[in-house]
């Protein structure tokens, strides 16, 4: 900026939203839409969490990664859904500076909590499948504590920083932010002052937090897909893959949209792509992991038919 620009600034106190934007006729169909899959999402996992916590034939090192998982889910929606509820109410969707600040520091650090608990997942799984033998002592309860502990301490360390470096931005106008979120690439597009030391940090933090937890998963899964070919009977393979079809069917979505929302080309799409894309990763992604693990995990279904006055399928459980 030259000189007489920064002494013509004006501070940015508060961000405009666009997303929804370009249907207003729409926002009472969107308040519906979006309010029942908010529901959906923290009904959903708060009944994982529930039925995880008062069964004792879940109580195991994957079910205990569950319920983190589901907890991770509802925070994640909470931060942005409640506002974006409020906003379609409002002729001019707004957020404050302080508010986009806590919304990215939530954001981030639930994000990549979820990628390094999904690796520990993986690895539970990789002990489970390739070292049955060993797994009480590989998967004790202060492995497990360590990993989810290491997991939330990896992605609170990864927001605080970004958290911090945003607010060291200048931010002189526009105030207008093409999406129902606070994102840290979205808030750099809104800086006038340089950006490259939270651009470093970001594809330091996209390698370590995003794609090493990615091809660490990756690579258990061949270590897993490998020993479970191995198993001379059918029974026995589907057995064995069944314990982990949840898992990978959640890492699937998960990475898959993510990289969709976050790696694509960002020239050649249009405001309401733009606010798909990320719908189906910020709002879908959560609800649909309870969904995931009830549809394909006979010992969860049988904790939540208990749970919901129904039945259990009787049966012995399989770590």
């Amino acid at each position: 900026m030259t000189p007489f620009e920064m002494n013509n600034q004006t501070d940015v106190t508060e961000f405009i939203f666009l997303g929804f934007s370009n249907h207003p006729k729409l926002q009472g169909l969107f308040f519906l839409i979006f309010s029942v899959i908010y529901l959906t999402t923290v009904a959903g996992n708060m009944l994982i969490i529930t039925a995880t916590s008062i069964s004792l034939a879940l109580h195991t090192p994957m079910y205990y990664f569950l319920s983190n998982l589901s907890f991770l889910d509802i925070c994640y929606t909470s931060t942005t859904i409640p506002v974006m509820l409020v906003n379609f109410f409002r002729e001019k969707k707004t957020i404050s500076y302080e508010g986009c600040l806590s919304q990215i520091f939530f954001l981030v650090t639930c994000a990549g909590t979820e990628c390094v608990l999904l690796a520990a997942m993986a690895y539970d799984r990789y002990v489970a499948i390739c070292h049955p033998l060993q797994y009480p002592v590989l998967m004790s309860v202060k492995v497990c504590v360590f990993l989810v502990t290491g997991s939330w301490l990896c992605g609170l360390v990864n927001s605080v920083t970004h958290t911090v470096l945003a607010a060291t931005l200048t931010l002189c106008g526009p105030n207008q932010i093409s999406h129902f979120l606070c994102d840290i690439p979205l808030l750099l597009k809104l800086s006038c002052s340089d950006t490259s030391l939270n651009e470093s940090v970001l594809h330091v933090a996209s390698a370590t937090i995003g794609l090493s937890p990615c091809l660490f998963t990756g690579v258990s899964y061949i270590l897993i897909i490998s020993a479970i070919l191995r198993i001379p009977s059918a029974q026995g393979r589907s057995k064995a893959f069944s314990t982990c079809a949840s898992h990978l069917t959640v890492v699937v979505v998960f990475y898959g949209m993510g990289n969709f929302n976050y790696d694509r080309p960002r020239e050649g799409f249009s405001l309401d792509m733009d606010i798909l894309v990320s719908v189906l990763f910020c709002v879908i992604t959560p609800m649909l992991n309870p969904i995931i693990y009830s549809l394909r995990n006979k010992e969860v279904k049988g904790a939540l038919r208990k749970l919901t006055g129904g039945y259990v399928i009787p049966g012995n459980i399989s770590v």
